[in-house]
């Protein structure tokens, strides 16, 4: 990681995406609490969160996009652009002008999904693959400290000083993002010119090589499985709190304390965790530390729920690091984004179907029986992964070739390595 951080151009890469996810983070929290602070509706603002993940779907979009032009272009206009789609947040002053807030954050999550590919591409291109995982791990380990700190700020800055000042302060991160990725140094390639065909067909190409690579369509069957109990833990948590520990609703905040210290924790463990048994069993343990996380919260007793909470926390970026490593060095430069969209989407309808559904479910069925619920899907996601019979080729292996019009191709980074994998059978 030193090595990494070393380099100029990793270091305004990662710069930029910590402050404008530190933005992003703040204005949400503050968004949600604004609308039902006009409305006086639970409903209301939870819409802010959603119309944040009906945006995100539109992800293949994006993707599509951020495959024909340069990376880091892409990612300073949609900057610049995001820096005057939230302003109109400032005109928001009573309930008659919540729709503002739903249509902003629709805009925002289509331009959120677009700037994820973007980054994921642009972090392909810059780092070589063997130390992928190194800078996965790194960037996970900071954004979840991250995630402890905006939120307060966010809720804090919000009952100090009002609405208006984290709009603009939102949209100077996404300045100040444009400009440290303007500084990148390291020259881009143009993405190599794709044959032509029909628009749908190329929007769709990331689905496509994601179900027709077994070590990739496998990890996506899994993870889509866990976040389907990810989903469900949205309202479950609540009633650990309340029913199985009988503390006040503000105990949350403890436990997402915990949760944070946790997910810190496995950061830094995920690069070196990686290197030595590779990415499918980084994703396994990932899982099988949620399974123990959730089923240790059914216990009614601090004594349990507590380090449950943490191994809730320490899963979430073991998984993460884990498989945006080994789809970055699985994928070719010039199907990135599209393949990321792809895998953004395939996440994203289950977990928002979930959240949904969990939010239904924890008035109907008992939130222990949720949680062994929750802890069988993440058991079962990690045992479908071990009991693959896909190896990935490992680091001194052989090189990943992909099918492109007819003749086998060996996909290059920017550094001319081949896009390979470095472990175990294996977003």
């Amino acid at each position: 990681m030193r090595a990494l951080l070393a380099r100029r151009d990793i270091r305004l890469l990662v710069l930029a995406r910590l402050i404008d996810m530190a933005g992003s983070n703040a204005l949400w929290i503050a968004l949600g609490i604004r609308v039902k602070e006009l409305t006086g509706s639970n409903s209301a603002a939870g819409l802010v969160f959603f119309a944040f993940i009906l945006g995100t779907l539109g992800a293949p979009l994006g993707g599509a996009l951020v495959d024909r032009v340069r990376r880091r272009p892409l990612l300073i206009v949609l900057n610049l652009a995001s820096t005057v789609l939230v302003l109109p947040l400032l005109l928001v002053h009573d309930r008659h002008g919540v729709w503002i807030c739903y249509v902003v954050m629709a805009l925002y999550g289509l331009a959120s999904g677009a700037t994820s590919s973007a980054m994921t591409a642009l972090t392909q291109s810059l780092i070589s693959p063997e130390h992928l995982g190194d800078a996965n791990g790194l960037l996970q380990t900071l954004l979840q400290g991250l995630r402890l700190i905006a939120p307060l700020l966010g809720a804090g800055a919000l009952s100090a000083f009002g609405l208006g000042p984290l709009v603009v302060g939102d949209a100077a991160t996404f300045a100040l993002a444009a400009l440290l990725i303007a500084l990148i140094r390291q020259r881009e390639d143009r993405p190599q010119s794709a044959r032509q065909e029909e628009a749908g067909a190329h929007i769709a190409a990331g689905f496509r090589y994601i179900a027709r690579t077994a070590d990739l369509r496998q990890l996506a069957v899994a993870v889509v499985l866990a976040v389907v109990a990810f989903g469900f833990s949205e309202s479950v948590l609540f009633a650990v709190v309340d029913a199985g520990l009988h503390r006040p609703p503000t105990f949350l905040g403890v436990l997402s304390s915990l949760e944070g210290a946790g997910a810190i924790a496995a950061g830094v463990g995920a690069a070196v965790l990686m290197r030595r048994a590779g990415e499918g069993r980084t994703v396994m343990l990932g899982l099988a530390c949620a399974a123990a996380g959730f089923s240790l919260s059914a216990a009614p007793s601090l004594l349990a729920v507590a380090p449950g909470t943490l191994l809730i926390g320490a899963s979430l970026p073991l998984i993460i690091a884990g498989v945006m490593t080994l789809f970055q060095r699985r994928t070719p430069a010039s199907l990135m984004g599209r393949t990321d969209a792809a895998l953004s989407v395939l996440i994203g309808v289950p977990q928002t179907t979930a959240i949904a559904a969990g939010a239904a479910l924890i008035a109907l069925v008992d939130y222990r029986v949720m949680l062994a619920t929750m802890a069988v899907l993440m058991a079962a996601s990690a045992l479908y992964l071990a009991t693959r019979t896909t190896r990935l080729p490992t680091e001194a292996g052989v090189t990943t070739q992909v099918r492109a019009g007819g003749r086998t191709t060996e996909p290059q980074n920017h550094h001319g390595d081949s896009a390979v994998g470095d472990g175990a059978a294996d977003r």
